[in-house]
């Protein structure tokens, strides 16, 4: 065990070290505060910093060196890079594709992106000095199409939280609230985007993981359905697992960059680069002038959404209303049965794979050391726990999703969770078509961003996000407001209902996030990405209409 820990901690050392070296070793360019050419770079929407190097009145240097100075400022404050690939992208800038959708235009990625000659690690120390021997197919795609990857970011260790911290990149912190998470798995994205070190980022999803941080950290972002985002090639904590599917997903700091960034990656042909895309190309759709059917989720059962949170939804669904959308309140399958269905799929081997590659003495997320508290305990010491909660506590909610991750699962008790899965998403079908739906709105999280070592819960509390990934339907975040404690707080009459929500809302304090962001998330079909991104447009056009948009934070 000593052995173990005094190489974990080697690593990390080694590790940081690197980064720090990396960063101290770039030209003096990148050293120097930002100049007003640099800034107008950072302004310009990706489409038109495309078309500008298309027709040389931007280099590709030049737009690599702006947003190197800008990245590199954004990891002073916020802690968000892991690996700095700025002497490469050098390189690739010079012969980078000036006829792509993409030319000239830097894209930072989520660590376990896979990029050759470096690590994706996860956050595992036991990973660290492991560079992956080929890129990843989403790589391949944007170099392809004229991109200029240029940093890597950071992530929780195993991937499982809405924080983004390890031993060894250290903590990530939220640009709008040091005191707080830029969320997570892909927190090192949003608070990179948020600050305006990047434009357009590439993060993964299995529970949320780009869509809660775009909610943290006022972004936005998309989670896909499988097959129409390149996935294949990269690193992850739970290689393998589909029962609740992940896909990589597009990151932005503003919606038409979004939009500019789909648009760009379809056009690739993604199915020529993964055998895992779907041979879908873009499909046009406009619904701005249409009058639709909107689906409301306001509560899952488990955590009720905090009164910013709730605030924001409720805004948006007036808006919709007022413009002469049919807004009504869904009864939908059981979202806590969904809750539960998708937790016995990701946790089906104990968490094993996740905790596997954690050394003695390495930190790890307050979430999953509750999880590896519950897997260690002897079978009968369960079975008591539960039976306390359900009839003593009274704590059903609990009770049953403890209940349901008692041991490994074997291969036979697997696959019926899987046909529990198909029965599901068929009655989420049968309901939607019936209700004849559009899209369905719902908070992306119960709270806006939780404080560092906040996520006790967090693996339980996370319905609302999960939910979209076992379905594997399309699910966008746009910010919509901030947090105001003069009408964020809680009413007096509040009892929580279950022990989740107990220990969820003792992070929730308005004055202490007072003008954190909080976003609405927008729900459509499988496959239906074009026609989400047509749902988001029309939301925030609504918003900018009645001069609520959302401000973008500018720090430099």
């Amino acid at each position: 065990m000593l052995l173990s820990y005094f190489e974990h901690r080697r690593a990390c050392r080694a590790k940081q070290q690197e980064r720090r070296d990396r960063i101290a070793s770039l030209p003096s360019a990148f050293h120097t505060p930002l100049t007003n050419e640099d800034k107008h770079i950072l302004e310009m929407p990706v489409s038109e910093l495309a078309e500008s190097v298309r027709r040389g009145e931007v280099k590709p240097q030049d737009s690599l060196t702006a947003y190197g100075k800008a990245a590199l400022l954004a990891h002073q404050e916020t802690n968000c890079l892991t690996e700095v690939m700025i002497p490469e992208a050098m390189e690739w800038a010079k012969s980078c594709n000036l006829d792509g959708p993409l030319a000239g235009v830097p894209v930072s990625l989520k660590d376990m992106l896979g990029v050759k000659g470096f690590d994706s690690c996860v956050g595992y120390s036991e990973r660290v000095g492991k560079p992956f021997t080929e890129d990843s197919s989403i790589f391949k795609l944007l170099r392809d199409a004229g991109a200029i990857p240029f940093v890597k970011t950071t992530i929780p260790v195993t991937l499982m939280s809405y924080e983004s911290s390890s031993d060894v990149f250290g903590v990530t912190t939220n640009p709008h609230n040091r005191d707080y998470s830029p969320g997570g798995s892909s927190g090192g994205e949003s608070a990179l985007l948020a600050y305006g070190g990047s434009r357009i980022g590439v993060g993964s999803d299995v529970a949320g993981s780009v869509r809660v941080p775009a909610h943290y950290a006022g972004i936005y972002a998309i989670r896909g359905s499988v097959g129409r985002f390149p996935a294949f090639g990269s690193g992850t904590s739970i290689p393998g697992q589909e029962g609740v599917p992940s896909t990589h997903a597009p990151m932005t700091r503003t919606l038409e960059d979004l939009e500019t960034f789909w648009k760009a990656v379809v056009r690739m042909g993604p199915w020529k680069y993964d055998f895992t895309c779907l041979e879908i190309p873009w499909r046009e759709v406009d619904i701005q002038q249409k009058k639709l059917k909107w689906g409301v989720i306001w509560d899952d059962g488990v955590v009720k959404p905090s009164p910013a949170c709730r605030r924001a939804l409720e805004r948006v669904v007036d808006l919709l209303k007022e413009d002469g959308h049919d807004v009504v309140n869904i009864d939908p399958p059981s979202l806590y049965e969904g809750l539960k269905i998708s937790s016995q799929l990701l946790l089906a081997d104990e968490a094993k794979f996740i905790t596997g590659p954690i050394r003695f003495g390495e930190w790890c997320d307050a979430g999953v050391q509750q999880l590896r508290r519950w897997f260690v305990l002897p079978w009968f010491l369960k079975k008591m726990y539960v039976w306390y909660t359900r009839y003593i506590r009274r704590d059903e909610i609990y009770a049953g999703l403890l209940e349901g991750v008692m041991s490994e699962r074997k291969i036979t008790e697997y696959w019926p969770i899987i046909a529990r899965r198909n029965a599901y998403r068929q009655a989420w079908f049968n309901m939607w078509n019936k209700e004849k739906l559009d899209f369905v709105l719902s908070v992306p999280n119960a709270l806006p961003a939780a404080p560092h070592k906040g996520m006790k819960m967090g693996a339980q509390a996370c319905g609302y996000a999960v939910l979209f990934n076992m379905l594997d339907r399309t699910a966008g975040v746009i910010p919509v407001t901030h947090v105001d404690p003069t009408v964020d707080a809680m009413p007096s009459s509040f009892k929580p209902r279950n022990l989740i929500e107990q220990e969820s809302y003792k992070m929730y304090d308005p004055v202490k996030m007072a003008g954190l962001p909080i976003g609405v998330q927008i729900i459509g079909g499988r496959l239906q990405e074009e026609k989400v991104l047509g749902g988001m447009k029309l939301v925030e056009g609504l918003l900018r209409e009645h001069g609520l948009q959302f401000p973008l934070l500018k720090k430099w």
